[in-house]
């Protein structure tokens, strides 16, 4: 399935590694103050399907997604604990077909036309570009943009700050420490700044 009708109206995806599954809650909802209605919780440490979880369940009005999936089976997880969309860095036949089995809205990643035309044909008008600054970030989006229209991109790897402004100007377009320090003040003021471009 195709996660555009979901994340329609969201511009930013802050994506989260979250070690420390008590400060799960805290973040989504600091989150969901300044203005961003979406989070992806990547996959990548031991409680990322429970942070996804408490999420889902006591931040009901935040639409929380999963990341870093990699394998067919991860699809099925994180439905079950309440992701509503899930994303991944690339894609292969198996996790397409997991996707497509579980009705699991997914943002497959693409890193080249032939990639992305391969999405395209099985319906994904929204992609993950991956790692976005090294792969050519702005001027690779507004190249590819030109040819294939259709095509709308979430861009990660390498976004910050200081570049976020140059990916939001294209039409088919957290520090970790804030987290530790369980910053929540610092990290809503960069979200409200984040949500205002």
């Amino acid at each position: 399935m195709n996660a555009s009708n979901i994340l329609m109206g969201c511009r930013i995806v802050p994506v989260v590694v979250i070690d420390d599954l008590t400060i799960a809650v805290p973040l989504a909802e600091t989150l969901l103050s300044a203005g961003l209605e979406a989070i992806e919780v990547t996959l990548r440490t031991p409680v990322g399907i429970a942070a996804i979880e408490k999420i889902a369940n006591e931040v009901p009005d935040m639409i929380v997604g999963a990341g870093s999936i990699r394998e067919a089976h991860q699809v099925k997880a994180v439905a079950s604990v309440g992701a509503k969309f899930a994303v991944s860095p690339g894609s292969s036949p198996t996790l397409l077909d997991a996707a497509e089995d579980d009705n699991m809205p997914f943002i497959p990643g693409a890193a080249s036309p032939t990639e992305t035309l391969r999405l395209l044909e099985r319906g994904y008008t929204l992609q993950k570009l991956f790692p976005a600054e090294v792969t050519g970030g702005t001027e690779y989006l507004r190249a590819i943009g030109g040819p294939i229209p259709e095509v709308s991109f979430m861009p990660t790897g390498g976004i910050s700050t200081n570049n976020v402004s140059n990916y939001l100007a294209l039409d088919n377009v957290a520090p970790k420490s804030l987290l530790a320090d369980r910053n929540f003040a610092a990290i809503e003021s960069l979200a409200v700044d984040a949500a205002n471009f």
